[in-house]
């Protein structure tokens, strides 16, 4: 399977490049093509230009800024995201991602506004590994905006047709080595079984 692997952190020592090569080597050793995208080692502007946004709707030009990842993302069967939550929402080089990316001709065809149609058939397969500060009913309580964003933007974008997992770990701030362990296995193990 070609799995486009989003992440999002600029810290390399971090718990999250850990889970990131814990993903990247159990897909690879699963037999997956794997597209690595690293948002702050490729230098990715998450910020829409004004031009940008003029020209959003502008189908197919509206590709040209991005186009090489459009073609990442249509080339894809799967994506797995890894990132950490931050003022529980999506980092902004990915909020950037979603926001400059998921855009009209590529992610959903906009030529009828009353009947918007999801464009993203190609992927099969959705998952995320997520970290957050807080403790689960804090998330819960404030929405939990980046599950959502995954199990529900994401999956609509697909024609409700991809299988989603979201693997989450809550209340970074008191987690033991033990704790990050378990969560790091555990995570391999669904990489190595991602179908």
């Amino acid at each position: 399977m070609r799995v486009l692997v989003v992440y999002c952190h600029p810290v390399e020592t971090s718990f999250a490049s850990a889970m990131h090569q814990e993903v990247l080597r159990n897909l690879r050793a699963a037999g997956h093509d794997v597209d690595d995208c690293d948002l702050y080692a490729e230098g990715f502007n998450p910020v829409m230009s004004r031009e940008e946004r003029l020209g959003y709707h502008d189908v197919p030009a509206n590709r040209a800024p991005l186009q090489s990842y459009v073609e990442r993302l249509e080339r894809a069967e799967a994506i797995v995201f890894c990132f950490p939550t931050w003022c529980f929402g999506l980092p902004a080089m990915l909020k950037g991602w979603f926001d400059r990316l998921l855009m009209p001709g590529v992610a959903f065809d906009i030529s009828d506004p009353a009947n918007v149609r999801p464009m993203l058939r190609n992927i099969k397969r959705i998952s995320a590994v997520v970290t957050y500060g807080r403790p689960r009913w804090m998330a819960w309580y404030m929405g939990d905006p980046p599950r959502k964003i995954i199990t529900r933007y994401m999956k609509r974008l697909t024609a409700a047709q991809a299988r989603v997992d979201y693997h989450a770990h809550y209340h970074m701030n008191v987690a033991t080595e033990a704790q990050l362990g378990r969560f790091k296995a555990r995570v391999g193990a669904a990489m190595a079984a991602f179908r």
